[in-house]
């Protein structure tokens, strides 16, 4: 089977080359999963850790794939326990990051259980619970969908994407030394959706309201990341054609009046409909392209192009580099899930952990 599938897709990769006259693409299926994933990170000792996504309301919210066996709790079982008491408990984690320092930090909004949205840092080396940070409500508003962000050790911040309603969308910085959060660029147009649908295998994407009409949603800030060097933070719209970028020390900057940071917001380059990112050492920006099942990436010429298209690239959600070099990336086929596809449930496993050949090493855990 698996090499029936890699020749089918080898095939359609190479009409598609030829077609546009590119380089057929390179990437492997590194696991097959029974639930949909959320996020993925790998840690510098080249841990596999991924979330599940709460649209598929896993028993698990976040796991870790380890060698010979299938996905166990991460970091255990007693913290994913959702029916304790304790406000601990993982409920519906999206954003997950292992940085430097060997910390997994993992991001849970919390809507499964009407929660207080969170950010849960697990120490990987000495094994323990390294500290917990609470979102309030002036840094994520009633209507927040906190989902990716990027770990600063330099500047010691976090840097959140919530897209909120749409109009509200903006982003959090958290304070890694005080555990304060402030809520910035709410409302600018680098974290706005645009009106433009997503349409995949030529059906729109779309949700029922609370009156039960279908709807097409646009959805704010959602990819994020920042470069190697911790200079650049780059972020966009999900539904949106261009990717932004703030300088860090700008973002972390608390004394810095919110006009003077929304001037130093810049319009990178275009991108196409998509959901996380990733970048590596050479500034190279990886993303899923949404709309037509395929890994892409802007190179530091900020031009957009296509590094390999396929029909198991449905929905490519999230990336993450591991210390092989290798760009890690989950495939969740998110618009076939009930709450995008206007209340059916139309997605069945296996969904797919893959591995890209990415044009250069990339930082692990980001």
């Amino acid at each position: 089977m698996r090499i029936l599938e890699s020749s089918l897709c080898s095939a359609f990769a190479l009409a598609l080359a030829l077609a546009a006259h590119a380089e057929p693409s390179n990437y492997e299926i590194h696991a097959r999963l029974d639930q949909g994933p959320g996020n993925v990170t790998v840690t510098g000792t080249g841990r596999v850790i991924f979330s599940q996504h709460p649209f598929y309301g896993p028993a698990d919210s976040v796991v870790e794939l380890k060698g010979g066996g299938g996905p166990t709790p991460f970091p255990n079982a007693a913290l994913n326990d959702r029916g304790g008491p304790s406000a601990l408990k993982l409920d519906s984690v999206l954003g997950l990051r292992a940085a430097a320092d060997g910390v997994v930090w993992m991001l849970d909004n919390g809507m499964r259980g009407g929660m207080t949205p969170k950010l849960v840092g697990w120490d990987t080396v000495s094994d323990r619970l390294q500290r917990v940070i609470y979102l309030g409500s002036e840094a994520a508003p009633k209507d927040q969908f906190v989902n990716d962000f990027a770990v600063d050790l330099a500047h010691k911040r976090i840097f959140i994407s919530d897209p909120a309603g749409g109009a509200d969308a903006g982003i959090i910085v958290v304070d890694l030394e005080t555990g304060a959060a402030r809520r910035v660029l709410q409302g600018h147009p680098s974290v706005l959706p645009e009106n433009v649908d997503l349409v995949i295998d030529g059906r729109p994407v779309e949700m029922k309201d609370a009156q039960g009409n279908r709807v097409r949603p646009h959805i704010g800030v959602n990819p994020i990341t920042e470069d190697v060097r911790n200079e650049w933070v780059y972020f966009g719209p999900m539904h949106g054609h261009g990717l932004y970028r703030v300088k860090a020390a700008d973002l972390a900057d608390d004394q810095l009046p919110p006009a003077a940071l929304a001037q130093r917001v810049e319009r990178y380059a275009d991108k196409p409909i998509s959901d996380g990112i990733s970048i590596d050492r050479d500034g190279n920006i990886y993303l899923g392209e949404l709309a037509e099942n395929a890994i892409g990436v802007i190179t530091p010429d900020r031009k957009y192009k296509r590094l390999a298209q396929c029909p198991n690239l449905s929905w490519v959600d999230s990336l993450s580099f591991g210390p092989d070099g290798k760009l890690y990336a989950v495939v969740n086929r998110l618009h076939q899930s009930a709450v995008l596809n206007a209340g059916e449930n139309a997605s069945k496993p296996p969904y797919f952990l893959l591995k890209v050949d990415a044009l250069a090493p990339g930082l692990a855990g980001r």
